[in-house]
């Protein structure tokens, strides 16, 4: 009669042979695997691009910064130019007025500030600083500087630009030094205002 300790355990009937192992998995197909490097090509095609986009928005930004750069870099050199043109031409209107028998060294003089001025303004233009007399026109903000209001006379429409007492300068187009001016009294009349809204 055999010990029953010394006979081994049976083996579990409901367990399924191998149960314990893993089951691999089963193998990509041609389609998975094309479906997946196609969306790993999308993914890499929308960082180029993005990137891509942000290099060209990063050059527009420093081209428009050079360009700023080297056309208002003269800035406040320009605003001290205009300060001497403009003494200039308060010099020449200091001077009286040309008369038949003027003393001819006054007329030489007088002469000789006008070419100097001709000089100096075109000068100017070719660094891109420009004057701009505004008397006549309406009044724009944006160029003018109110400094009185005189009722309107003649065919002066409220809102024009009555007498400029300096002139309005720009350097490339941007405004360095707007005009003082003196403004016709009053807003522009509602026909006034349709012909301007008419022509524009």
């Amino acid at each position: 009669m055999s010990d029953p300790a010394e006979t081994p355990p049976a083996p579990d009937a409901a367990q399924p042979p191998h149960a314990a192992a893993a089951e691999p998995p089963a193998p990509a197909t041609p389609e998975d695997r094309i479906a997946d490097l196609e969306a790993e090509v999308s993914q890499l095609r929308d960082r180029w691009l993005r990137a891509e986009a942000e290099t060209q928005n990063q050059r527009a930004r420093s081209e428009r910064q050079i360009a700023d750069a080297r056309n208002y870099a003269i800035q406040k050199f320009a605003r001290d130019v205009v300060e001497a043109a403009e003494n200039l031409r308060r010099g020449l209107d200091a001077l009286p007025p040309a008369a038949p028998n003027e003393d001819e060294l006054l007329t030489k003089l007088r002469g000789g500030f006008e070419s100097v001025e001709r000089s100096f303004l075109a000068l100017l233009e070719r660094n891109g600083i420009l004057r701009r007399d505004p008397q006549g026109e309406p009044f724009d903000p944006e160029l003018h500087q109110a400094m009185a209001e005189q009722p309107a006379t003649g065919d002066a429409a409220p809102g024009t630009v009555l007498q400029a007492w300096t002139p309005a300068w720009t350097l490339n187009g941007r405004l360095l030094k707007p005009a003082m001016v003196v403004v016709a009294a009053g807003t522009p009349s509602s026909g006034q205002r349709d012909e301007k809204e008419t022509a524009a």
